[in-house]
């Protein structure tokens, strides 16, 4: 079997599950239907990624192939395109937006690769303003560190860590102001705004500290939904209910299961 094989037959797979005597569901879909199934099956790839599990994301990578070459047939359908141009232009795309590869541009690092990327696409699309690529309908987290970093590579940035730490704290203090508001109706104006803005420093500071904002939430979501769990089971162990409980009691199971080995 040669190496375009698996494609071929991923593709020709997709037509017969689309054609008059393939499978009624399938052939209901849309390129709206099939949105919310493109989303999970990116999302359950991220979980593989960051689990390190390679046969469940052997799995899932096969899973979101599919959603991919599915909505490329359905395109193909309305005489958009098919799913071989698809492969055809991506690869296209990369070979001009990697010119320090397969040219004659020489790079200092990694830097200066994003800034070059980011020049060659402004090129590509025009007038188009430098945060214009960045999709709406991205998680808000991840999408506050795409917009600083797009910023970034057109020279919008902090010169020192230190600098944005100085605007978080400075963020922390005007949520505390807005806190102390009387008028409810205001404060809860302000609150909205104030948490906004330092979320908004969060994940610039991620950015510059070369961290992922999005997965280390995830992995403090991991965490705390760890050393919870163990609350619970200890608390049941002891005949106790948790809703029952005073907060230094559960002040006191929740260190608890921070020190143990499996609440870390």
């Amino acid at each position: 079997m040669g190496d375009a094989e698996p494609f071929r037959q991923l593709v020709e797979l997709c037509a017969r599950l689309r054609s008059p005597g393939g499978c009624p569901w399938d052939r209901e879909q849309t390129l709206q239907t099939l949105r919310t199934y493109l989303l999970e099956e990116a999302f359950e790839v991220a979980e593989c990624l960051s689990a390190e599990d390679p046969r469940a994301l052997l799995g899932e990578l096969g899973d979101l192939l599919f959603q991919i070459v599915f909505v490329a047939h359905i395109a193909k359908e309305k005489g958009w395109f098919d799913a071989h141009e698809v492969c055809r232009q991506v690869h296209a795309k990369m070979v001009r937006r990697h010119p320090h590869v397969f040219g004659e541009k020489e790079v200092e690092g990694a830097a200066e690769v994003v800034r070059n990327w980011e020049a060659i696409k402004q090129d590509e699309h025009g007038e188009r303003g430098a945060l214009d690529g960045v999709p709406r309908h991205l998680p808000a987290l991840l999408k506050a560190l795409r917009i600083t970093q797009k910023a970034a590579a057109v020279g919008f940035d902090w010169e020192r860590v230190e600098d944005i730490l100085a605007k978080l704290r400075e963020e922390v203090e005007e949520l505390a102001t807005a806190l102390a508001t009387a008028d409810a109706r205001r404060q809860r104006e302000s609150l909205r705004e104030e948490l906004g803005d330092t979320l908004f420093v969060i994940a610039n500071l991620a950015r510059q500290l070369d961290i992922d904002p999005e997965a280390a939430l995830q992995d403090a979501n991991a965490k705390f939904t760890s050393r919870f769990a163990r609350m619970e089971r200890v608390a049941r162990t002891r005949g106790q209910v948790l809703r029952s409980m005073t907060l230094a009691e559960l002040d006191a199971l929740w260190e608890e299961a921070k020190r143990s080995p499996t609440g870390a």
